[in-house]
């Protein structure tokens, strides 16, 4: 079989539902006659079916078989929302030594960097943060994320709660649609700022539909992977709502995308950014779960035709990352330790799951 032959499998399908080739409703083809048509074996069609199920594409219905559930943007209001909201165990802030990034290795790479860098570890980074670690978190997202930009849209900071507030600078709407419950120190973050919060309440896979279309605000700041506290992720219809929302209002969304490296999918969560990555997303990660809490370094990618406008409000800045900290997380990056510790984690987790 064709290596990872089940996400060339998945990009089509998922390609026929958004160009609906195959509408809502509408029953897939037998595992089998996919099968034939691809000329791949049936397994590899269920990984890619699993996928599919797993983003919200396609549902199962026993003995019935797979149904589309992708809803596009003209049909996404007409559905009644859920009244109740699903609660999940709280999130722990702190995970268990097997999923933390190897200090041995942590330590070596410095000690590496120090001596290959020497004095250059006192140069002043650029305010964007090192060109270095930027072209570094570049190709790791242009091969591990699907997201395609250029370091000069990388902006490096000391964690979320500085990004937040960089974040806060670049509005000109000084206001905010939040996630109801979310993280609390997004909103105090925020306020601390100026802006007004309008909470919106969540439903089953995000944002209700009704708290979207009454929003009063041009931005909202959302978490579609595993928001906190809830845990809940948005699905494939979701995610083109708000990428609709904000098209539609020439609007403006912030990605919090601190867990979705550690998804238990076959293939990385598709990120909102991926999606539109032109004028409507501003996407925000940090390195706070995938190398340490005690990391405070984290990143905020700008849309490629507004990156300029945006630059020009917070080019001033200085980089509040040591610049021997940004080289370190660059030569795990380069040498592909970052990677193998998630492939790492990903196995423990999926080998402890089994086990419940």
């Amino acid at each position: 079989m064709k290596d990872k032959a089940y996400l060339e499998v998945y990009n089509v399908i998922k390609n026929r539902i958004v160009d609906k080739a195959y509408r809502c409703g509408e029953r897939l083809p037998s595992k089998r006659n996919l099968a034939l048509e691809f000329g791949y074996s049936v397994i590899t069609i269920e990984h890619a079916i699993e996928l599919l199920i797993d983003e919200g594409y396609l549902e199962s219905k026993e003995r019935s078989g797979y149904f589309v559930t992708y809803q596009d943007e003209d049909m996404m209001f007409q559905f009644p929302e859920e009244n109740t909201l699903v609660r999940v165990q709280e999130f722990q802030t702190h995970y268990k030594d097997e999923e933390e990034f190897p200090i041995s290795l942590y330590a070596k790479t410095v000690r590496r960097v120090l001596s290959n860098y020497q004095e250059y570890i006192f140069e002043r980074s650029h305010n964007q943060g090192s060109e270095i670690l930027r072209e570094a978190i570049s190709r790791y997202l242009k091969r591990s994320r699907g997201i395609n930009v250029h370091s000069n849209q990388i902006v490096i900071g000391s964690g979320a709660e500085y990004l937040y507030g960089l974040v806060a600078q670049i509005l000109d709407e000084k206001r905010i649609g939040i996630e109801d419950p979310s993280y609390e120190k997004i909103e105090k973050v925020y306020r601390a700022h100026g802006l007004e919060i309008e909470r919106l309440k969540m439903g089953k896979d995000g944002i209700r539909s009704t708290e979207l279309e009454r929003a009063k605000v041009l931005t909202l700041h959302v978490t579609p992977y595993s928001s906190f506290p809830t845990k809940i992720t948005a699905d494939a219809s979701k995610r083109s709502q708000y990428i609709s929302w904000a098209k539609d209002r020439n609007g403006l969304i912030i990605e919090d995308d601190y867990d979705s490296e550690f998804s238990m999918l076959g293939k990385a969560e598709d990120t909102l950014f991926s999606l539109e990555p032109k004028r409507s997303v501003i996407y925000l990660n940090t390195f706070s779960l995938t190398i340490s809490s005690a990391i405070r370094m984290g990143y905020m990618i700008l849309p490629e035709e507004r990156c300029d406008e945006f630059m020009e409000k917070i080019a001033f800045y200085s980089c509040t990352v040591p610049l021997l900290e940004q080289l370190v997380l660059a030569e795990i990056i380069n040498n592909g330790d970052f990677e193998r510790h998630l492939n790492r984690v990903r196995r423990h987790r999926r080998i402890k799951n089994t086990r419940k």
